[in-house]
């Protein structure tokens, strides 16, 4: 039998004194089956709606999984073209994979010239033929660059293979089963969901989020995305960010690059501002953080890494 690492008590002190002392508005950890710490800056905190920007993304991913589990949404390996029209000639190779690990190879500087922010997209009449419409620069499949461009394409493939809106979608076959029956969910000129950011969720149901993948997509005896898509997309597959560390299928994940060995397989959803949902299996470990930390992402990753995920026993 495996032995369940364990968090040590002086260490979720130490969470309390770093989280009570940034701009966080609450903070879970759930763990061994039951919630082991929770932090509300104010009163209330963890039940209003919060904009959980980029944890959008590894929503999505759920969805699609979803999608591909109920067999509207084919082999990964299919082109995107199978979904969407007029996708220009340059893009035929890109496959619906290229999306999920945000290599489709064209130009995409969000990370660079953009800030962080797709503001041209954004500003943009049709996000989709925006998207489309970006120069190709190599080969997809080769190299992972943070893209909500890719999302929103993602997004688009999701709609048309599905037949009705993400959010709708969401709501029936992801938040009403998990009992989430608040959110908000936008989306783009065209009616299309937004795949990269946007989502609103509450504090405490970024839990019920999190329990969902850490039980391999089962809930309360139902089962509600598969096994082998949690495990598929929870998997590192491209290296990418060194201070951050590598991504799966819309999913983040420590342990895949040389900075990351400081503790077991972790994987984790992450938005602007310092949203996070952090999933450890060894240590049936659930953390996330809704906070306000608009120019410093990271800071609970940091604290994470530092006080829980680097000292499990």
């Amino acid at each position: 039998m495996i032995r369940t690492l364990t968090v040590p008590e002086d260490a979720v002190r130490e969470l309390h004194e770093q989280v009570a002392s940034n701009r966080i508005r609450t903070c879970f950890l759930w763990s061994g089956g039951s919630l082991i710490y929770r932090y509300e800056k104010e009163p209330n905190a963890a039940a209003e709606l919060h904009k959980v920007n980029s944890v959008t993304k590894s929503v999505l991913s759920l969805l699609v999984g979803i999608a591909v589990d109920e067999g509207r949404i084919g082999p990964l390996d299919a082109p995107i073209s199978d979904y969407l029209p007029r996708v220009p000639e340059d893009k035929a190779s890109i496959a619906v994979e290229h999306l999920l690990t945000m290599s489709p190879g064209f130009d995409w500087p969000e990370m660079g010239a953009w800030h962080g922010y797709p503001k041209a997209m954004v500003n943009s009449p049709d996000w989709v033929r925006f998207v489309l419409g970006r120069e190709m620069t190599e080969a997809p499949g080769r190299r992972m660059v943070y893209n909500s461009g890719a999302s929103q394409l993602l997004s688009a493939v999701l709609q048309r293979a599905v037949g009705m809106p993400t959010a709708a979608y969401a709501r029936k076959r992801l938040f009403e089963p998990l009992g989430i029956d608040c959110f908000v969910w936008p989306s783009d000129p065209h009616g299309i969901g937004i795949g990269g950011f946007g989502l609103r969720l509450r504090g405490e149901d970024l839990v019920r989020i999190g329990r969902l993948v850490l039980r391999k997509g089962s809930w309360e005896g139902r089962r509600i995305v598969s096994e082998r898509w949690i495990e598929e997309s929870t998997r590192t597959r491209l290296h990418t960010y060194d201070r951050l560390g590598s991504y799966g299928y819309h999913w983040w994940t420590l342990g895949g690059g040389e900075g990351d060995r400081l503790g077991p397989h972790c994987f984790f959803a992450m938005g602007f501002g310092g949203q996070f949902i952090l999933v450890v299996p060894a240590a049936d470990l659930v953390a996330t953080f809704t906070s306000e930390l608009f120019k410093k992402t990271a800071v609970p990753l940091r604290i994470f890494k530092e006080t829980i995920w680097s000292r499990l026993e």
